[in-house]
């Protein structure tokens, strides 16, 4: 474990259209804790609340991986079908990046994320 913080990512913005349903989306598929920030934005913390984060609207999605987000997942298979079924779409299914274990999804507003499983889990 670091003894500093620094160079640590804490805090994200994700582009969406539409915020309610990126939030409900998140926190379906992820486990995602969703809290309205001090000004009124929608907020979000990841599973392990080490990484927050907001909703913005008036962004382009990140539709096309360049600077490629993943998501930590105990069964990538499990977590494919949490995908889907909370409104987003697998775009790269498991196995296409072998030998890891990944796959990549598009959420409701368009952003490519990928999802990754460590080996033996």
């Amino acid at each position: 474990m670091p003894n500093s913080m620094n160079g640590k990512i804490c805090y994200l913005e994700l582009p969406a259209e539409d915020i309610e349903k990126s939030a409900a989306f998140y926190s379906g598929a992820f486990g995602w804790r969703m809290r309205k920030r001090g000004d009124g934005a929608q907020a979000f913390d990841d599973t392990t609340g080490e990484v927050s984060g907001a909703f913005v609207t008036g962004r382009n999605a990140s539709s096309s991986p360049g600077m490629l987000l993943y998501i930590m997942v105990d069964d990538i298979d499990g977590a494919c079908k949490a995908v889907e079924s909370n409104g987003g779409r697998i775009i790269q299914p498991v196995g296409a990046d072998a030998p890891e274990i990944t796959a990549r999804f598009a959420d409701p507003a368009g952003n490519i994320i990928g999802l990754y499983q460590e080996p033996n889990r």
